[in-house]
């Protein structure tokens, strides 16, 4: 590594301004959404579909580009994701029609697997253990500026100059990302000749792929429909092979070693439980305040800043945190108070009482900075630093996984009151709830909601804290 002064910052810098930028995009689309669908005569779902096929493409390839990263070096893998992403968003904001648009954002998606399956390696491999948790909330709150950036941005600009807009205003920085890698960087020899688990690359993609399109169609195929079943039995069997191809192959894909850690183990199940939670919050007040409440977006997402804006604060305190007391502490603090502020907004009212909102958002984005950069560093330093790309391209499978099932779930409870048509609709921006009877069900239905996917929190907390147990009895 080099001794340069300021070298691991700078590569901070560059790393975090690439989360910054995939954020901005993704949030930025989503305000966009219902112009998108007008400017290019696109139905619900095949604007659905624009979200969608960037969260699948972006998703499938995180664990290969994770492995191919350990064998050919992150800074390779980081830069060329980062060039493909960029020609992605080129292309985004010059699409003549739905379907090249769905395309170009699965181009966007690939680029994005790449460059995020070595972002956290990246830092990883550049920060000494007493500091990890510091940079590791840092480049958190790139996320956190890119959602409280997007959507002002965002409805700004779709305003003035139109939805493309909305794609070339990340262009500029994305090249300035990719420059900055290019100096800051180190480079990785290539190994020599290697083989390529391309077994093991089909069937993990083609189940995967199968699993993301359930998780967002199978509501509108119908859960007990014969495509929904025949999907079904192909993960099964897709994922059997996968397993047995991956215990025998000489290169695998995913070294199932890994989850001989069990730190490593246990924290892909935090992983998983804290995103499923977590990530309902924005699709469940989406459907409140603009459903409901029939608030415009742009009054929606000046409520939901407050979910955001402590972060900038909280998310390097919290790595700091981390780094001084623990992360399994961390995490069973944060998730407890996580808790408590999902509890809070499941009694929510008919009518907008502006601190009911903002005071529990403030609670769980304080918990949300205390905990989640413990998580990243809990995963992700419980494995050889020279297997991080492979142990990062499944963590941020898991959390794909976990958001996308969070998506799922939010609209199935929903659904036990009110038409899934109707709340699709909603959520692209094109519709709202009329009738007190119809908004009384909603919002009881919402309340519920929030109640149930606090349970996730504190599944999180139980695996927690059996591994913090488990690490003092080692210490006695």
């Amino acid at each position: 590594m080099k001794n340069k002064k300021g070298y691991k910052w700078s590569v901070l810098l560059v790393v975090t301004l690439v989360s910054f930028i995939t954020n901005v995009d993704s949030t930025i689309t989503i305000i966009g959404l219902p112009k998108i669908m007008q400017g290019l005569d696109m139905n619900v779902a095949m604007g659905l579909l624009t979200i969608t096929s960037y969260i699948i493409a972006s998703t499938v390839l995180l664990l290969p580009a994770g492995k191919l990263a350990d064998i050919v070096g992150n800074k390779k893998i980081f830069i060329w994701g980062f060039i493909i992403f960029t020609i992605g968003t080129v292309l985004c904001g010059i699409a003549n029609s739905g379907i090249s648009l769905i395309f170009y954002r699965i181009i966007q998606g690939v680029g994005a697997a790449f460059a995020l399956a070595t972002a956290t390696p990246i830092i990883i491999k550049t920060f000494p253990d007493k500091q990890l948790g510091l940079a590791l909330g840092i480049n958190s709150t790139s996320w956190v500026i890119g959602a409280l950036v997007g959507p002002v941005i965002g409805g700004a600009l779709i305003s003035e100059y139109g939805w493309r807009t909305i794609f070339f205003i990340t262009v500029p920085f994305a090249i300035i990302g990719v420059i900055g890698a290019f100096i800051v960087l180190e480079g990785t020899n290539v190994i020599g000749k290697f083989k390529v688990d391309l077994r093991g690359i089909i069937s993990f993609g083609i189940c995967l792929t199968l699993i993301m399109l359930v998780l967002s169609e199978g509501e509108a195929w119908g859960w007990t429909s014969l495509k929904t079943i025949v999907a079904f039995i192909f993960i099964i069997v897709l994922g059997i092979i996968f397993i047995i191809n991956e215990l025998k192959v000489e290169n695998p894909l995913f070294d199932f070693s890994l989850f001989s850690y069990k730190n490593y183990t246990v924290g892909l199940g935090i992983t998983i439980s804290y995103c499923i939670a977590y990530f309902s919050i924005t699709l469940l007040l989406t459907v409140y305040l603009q459903g409901a409440l029939h608030l415009s977006p742009v009054e929606s997402s000046f409520l939901i800043i407050p979910l955001s804006a402590p972060q900038l604060i909280m998310g390097p305190l919290g790595g700091k945190l981390a780094d001084h007391f623990g992360t399994e502490k961390m995490i069973i603090i944060g998730s407890f108070i996580l808790t408590i502020g999902f509890l809070l907004l499941g009694n929510l009212g008919n009518v907008l009482n502006v601190s009911a909102v903002v005071i529990p958002l403030i609670i769980i984005s304080v918990a949300n900075g205390i905990a989640w950069p413990s998580v990243a560093k809990a995963v992700l330093s419980s494995v050889p630093k020279m297997q991080t790309g492979s142990a990062s391209g499944m963590f941020y499978t898991i959390y794909n996984l976990g958001r996308a099932l969070s998506q799922t779930l939010v609209i199935l409870t929903i659904e036990f009151s009110i038409p899934s048509e109707l709340v699709s609709r909603v959520l692209v921006g094109i519709d709202n709830f009329n009738g007190a009877q119809e908004v009384g069900k909603l919002i009881r239905s919402i309340g519920l909601s929030f109640k149930f996917f606090s349970i996730f929190f504190v599944i999180t907390l139980i695996l927690a804290a059996s591994s913090w147990r488990s690490k003092m009895k080692k210490t006695e």
